[in-house]
């Protein structure tokens, strides 16, 4: 099987196809694994557990977390306070060691791992893609598979292969990106005994003078350093133009610039530090969201659904930034809240042989905003991953004639949280 995209999703994917018998190829456009966990630079996972500390991702991510905290890239679960002044769990970790770990994992678990590649065309009969074209580091490659997880982002192989997309309602727009830039050194301790009211000062003057182009000033820290990677730039960049696209990475390391430098002049514990590093690329929220067999709602988020076919859960609020104005959208749960993902919403419709993991899932709008956290996409992945492995061994690659039960007993089996 193969599996395109080595994000947190897809590298879930891969590994929990490799670990259930499966030949797999993951197919990955940068020179690394992990998405928008390094070529973004998010520099944490969030969502991980309910308000009230009930866990409700575990099984892969876990073991990708356990292995990633043995090669001393991050700590324990801890919590913080949100630009939007709630509360949220959080694991920060070294980016640069992340991708050690994940290489490392998959080549442990049997995986190939193409790196510098592109996925250009699909070759589909009746909805069955039985091959795709790739450009790799500029050869061309026919690979052929069985089943395929489409976990690139941008869904790269539900396009080529003429698969279908939700539309966005009038009065919604794809979410702005972040250029996430590093900056060091830095004085955690004077930065984190800032209140609530220091914070909105800053955050007012930055306003006022256009240096931060919304209200935050949130970062996260680099472990056993005296460096912190700040999300605050505000990016809107049409996914479907490449033109833009450009645009908006030159428009993020701007931004990144400007507020560096604000930061610095008005920010307690930046007073002596510098624009040490930029993301190696705009972290992207928000592109394409494939029509799957099911579409996750708002509310079905909001009051918690259970499916028969569960296969991944998520707790994360419904965050929604918007590309105008400064300001998001921010819906919090009840303490114990949480919600489910169904096998149906990672198959997308028309297609026979494909499951889909991450940014692209089959969502409304204000569903995928709380669906679309690195945590959450690496269970997906799991699913996704076992899912077309079962697909491969056992039903010809269709993904429709597995048996769920199946899938849910491994998924068990292996630690996924799928509900009470």
């Amino acid at each position: 099987m193969i599996v395109v995209g080595g994000g947190m999703s897809g590298s879930a994917a891969a590994l929990a196809a490799a670990r259930s018998g499966a030949q797999v190829l993951l197919v990955e456009q940068n020179a690394f694994l992990g998405g928008a966990a390094t070529a973004g630079m998010v520099g944490q996972f969030v969502g991980w557990q309910t308000r009230s500390g009930r866990k409700v991702v575990c099984g892969v991510a876990d073991d990708i977390v356990s292995r990633l905290r043995t090669d001393g890239g991050c700590g324990e679960i801890g919590t913080f306070v949100m630009s939007t002044g709630h509360e949220m769990n959080r694991i920060e970790y070294d980016a640069e060691i992340l991708k050690v770990s994940l290489e490392q994992m998959l080549v442990e678990a049997g995986v190939t791992v193409l790196f510098k590649s592109f996925v250009m065309a699909a070759e589909t009969e009746n909805g069955r893609v039985s091959s795709v074209g790739i450009w790799a580091a500029g050869t061309p490659i026919v690979a052929r598979a069985g089943s395929f997880v489409d976990a690139s982002g941008d869904m790269t192989l539900v396009t080529v292969a003429g698969g279908a997309f939700l539309e966005l309602e009038k009065d919604e727009a794809l979410q702005p990106g972040t250029m996430m830039f590093e900056m060091s050194p830095v004085d955690l301790k004077q930065m984190e005994a800032m209140t609530r009211e220091d914070r909105d000062r800053v955050v007012t003057a930055g306003l006022r003078s256009g240096a931060l182009p919304r209200a935050a000033l949130h970062y996260s820290r680099v472990p056993g350093a005296d460096a912190a990677w700040f999300n605050i730039s505000r990016v809107s960049v049409d996914p479907d133009d490449p033109f833009s696209v450009s645009e908006g990475e030159i428009e993020g390391r701007r931004q990144a610039v400007e507020i560096a430098r604000f930061l610095k002049a008005h920010m307690p514990g930046c007073a002596r530090a510098r624009l040490s590093a930029l993301a190696p690329q705009l972290g992207i929220r928000d592109t394409r969201r494939v029509q799957g067999e099911h579409i996750i709602t708002r509310d079905e988020i909001t009051e918690g659904c259970v499916y028969e076919d569960t296969v991944a859960c998520g707790a994360y609020p419904i965050d929604v930034h918007k590309p105008t104005g400064t300001e998001l959208t921010f819906i919090e749960f009840g303490d114990d809240h949480h919600y489910s993902i169904p096998y149906r919403a990672l198959i997308p419709s028309g297609l026979r042989n494909v499951l889909t993991a991450g940014r692209g899932i089959s969502a409304t709008h204000e569903a995928f905003a709380a669906l679309r956290v690195m945590p959450t996409a690496m269970a997906m992945g799991h699913a996704a991953g076992i899912g077309a492995a079962l697909a491969a061994s056992s039903a010809q690659g269709e993904v429709r004639n597995i048996d769920t039960a199946d899938l849910q007993a491994r998924l068990r089996s292996e630690n996924a949280f799928l509900g009470v």
